[in-house]
């Protein structure tokens, strides 16, 4: 572990640091007489804080804004009269050059945000300023996907909790960035790795793990936040003796990856966490694999305590297209077919929306909100896939849609509790899906064939798609850069804030879908914007390529 201390003067720190500042105000810090770091002041997150997020939303303070994940604000000072009036406060550029996925967490005027491949910067969430860092060192032999990512961190009293692309869980002092403690989760040169944020459940820090593509078995960990002990592994692909291990044939189970590798959500009064699934392994040769391969492409619903399956839903039996269902669980009460139900409300990789009980796991409703041409639709008792015949890949290659990156991926949906639509970036695609034979060896990629577009990206159409969950159909649609990669969040202010492909960072009616105001970033927008406030007045976050931009309104 490496700490950067901050002994310049702020103008000079900032040519150092690549921080602009564009508004200036005091510190609200504490300075510590035996160290150069500035130390930050905020009162410790106490788990009841986080369960009443919603009490404080001048802080966002887990990477879905709260519990249920609906990303929805009660900030309402930036709203659809004045939304047009947002300028730039100040910007943070990530000293490494990669795609930045990061929400920050904002506690009590303190932002904390992530870098590539692993590391967190304290700022002065009003300017911009730095008070410290943390890196992590890194191994050179990496087994990774999809980029060198880290999406956010967990927070629980002054401890910070960050997941590691080695596969390592970390605890750091929020006052000072420090390391506390670093545990080792599973062996990165087998192909395990770690890029989400971690989700706090009472006393436990929960988190999952990444590596589908290198025959992994997944798990959902919860570790000690005082000491960083494991309290409980459930694996999400059963072994032998468990249900639903006769889902796969042979010893395939132990090579059917199912990473669980994006953050999942929690219900206080059911006690349950909800997490997703990723894909088997191999990918997209299922001939190896034969059945339904549980609990992959699923969510499982897991006991807050012990972190036993209560129950799960299936999107995607023997999935040979790639289709994870690690969408981010949105969870809100809503009236449906005359009655008030606990849901769930999942856009899925696979092309398909889906409103499910979340109590029980019960399907309610389910229609396509992309173009799909692998299932026929959904059986309406439950909602299991009437596949098409003839889809799977094949090795010559066979056109289906959704492409492999999905009619949706990883980035956060939204929710509004005033419209009570549901928000998710979507895209029509298509793709040429081929298999191979390939023989597992640990450590490397064990997919068993791949993808191929045949059209260039502009043949495709993407959009902002705004689903009503009690009839899973679609209100309104917003026309977008194909293939966007940002993440949604709604407010009180009657705004859905997102990003797109192209660089812009934008604002719509949540009611109607009209455009009320865009500003180009000049590079993609590949995560989810957030929002807080500090001294009364409300900003919006949005990181674009690697510098992380934060709007305020016109003084």
């Amino acid at each position: 572990m490496k700490k950067i201390t901050n002994p310049f003067p702020p103008a000079l720190a900032a040519a150092f640091l690549g921080v602009s500042f564009l508004v200036s105000a005091p510190l609200q810090a504490q300075e510590d007489p035996f160290s150069t770091v500035i130390t930050p002041a905020f009162s410790p997150i106490t788990w009841e804080r986080l369960v009443n997020a919603d009490d404080e939303p001048e802080n966002w303070l887990m990477y879905s804004g709260t519990l249920d994940s609906q990303r929805y604000s009660l900030l309402d000072q930036i709203n659809v009269d004045n939304v047009d009036q947002l300028e730039m406060k100040w910007a943070y550029q990530i000293p490494v050059i990669d795609r930045a996925e990061t929400v920050p967490l904002v506690v009590d005027g303190i932002m904390f945000i992530t870098e590539a491949p692993s590391n967190v910067v304290a700022v002065d969430a009003l300017t911009g300023r730095q008070y410290w860092r943390y890196d992590h060192d890194m191994p050179d032999d990496l087994r990774i996907c999809c980029g060198r990512n880290n999406r956010g961190v967990a927070i629980l009293g002054e401890t910070l909790f960050m997941s590691t692309l080695d596969a390592h869980l970390v605890a750091i002092d929020a006052r000072t960035g420090n390391l506390l403690w670093d545990k080792e989760v599973a062996p990165h040169d087998s192909g395990y790795s770690k890029t989400a944020a971690p989700l706090i459940v009472k006393d436990k820090v929960v988190t999952g793990i990444a590596g589908g593509e290198f025959g992994i078995r997944g798990f959902i960990d919860a570790y000690d936040p005082e000491t960083g002990e494991l309290e409980w592994r459930t694996y999400v692909i059963p072994g032998p003796g468990e249900f639903g291990n006769d889902t796969w044939s042979g010893d395939s189970w132990k090579t059917g990856g199912a990473a669980t590798w994006i953050t999942g959500s929690y219900d206080e009064e059911l006690n349950q966490i909800y997490w997703g699934t990723g894909n088997p392994g191999p990918d997209w040769n299922g001939d190896v694999r034969l059945g339904d391969n549980l609990y992959s492409d699923s969510v499982v619903a897991l006991d807050g305590d012990t972190g036993e399956i209560e129950w799960h839903f299936q999107f995607t039996p023997h999935d040979v297209h790639d289709y994870d269902s690690i969408q981010i669980p949105i969870l809100a009460d809503i009236e449906f077919e005359g009655r008030e139900r606990k849901v769930m409300m999942w856009a899925n990789r696979n092309g398909f929306y889906y409103t499910l009980d979340r109590t029980d796991g019960e399907f309610l409703i389910g229609k396509p909100y992309a173009a799909q041409t692998w299932a026929q639709g959904l059986d309406p008792v439950t909602g299991r896939p009437i596949r098409v015949p003839g889809m799977a890949p094949t090795y010559e290659g066979i056109m289906v849609s959704p492409p492999i990156v999905g009619a949706t991926n990883w980035y956060s949906p939204g929710y509004s509790q005033d419209t009570g639509l549901f928000y998710v970036t979507s895209f029509d695609g298509e793709q040429e899906f081929f298999k191979r034979d390939e023989d597992y060896e640990e450590g490397e990629r064990f997919t068993g064939g791949g993808g191929r577009y045949t059209q260039p990206m502009d043949a495709y159409h993407s959009s902002i798609r705004a689903i009503n969950p009690g009839t899973a159909e679609i209100e309104w649609e917003f026309p977008i850069m194909p293939r966007s990669s940002a993440g949604i969040t709604t407010t009180a202010g009657g705004i859905v804030f997102t990003g797109s492909a192209d660089g812009y960072f934008f604002a719509l009616d949540a009611q109607s879908g009209e455009e009320l105001w865009n500003i180009s970033l000049g590079r993609r927008v590949h995560a989810a914007p957030m929002t807080f406030a500090v001294d009364g007045h409300q900003y919006v976050t949005i990181a674009s390529g690697n510098v992380v931009y934060t709007f305020g309104l016109r003084n």
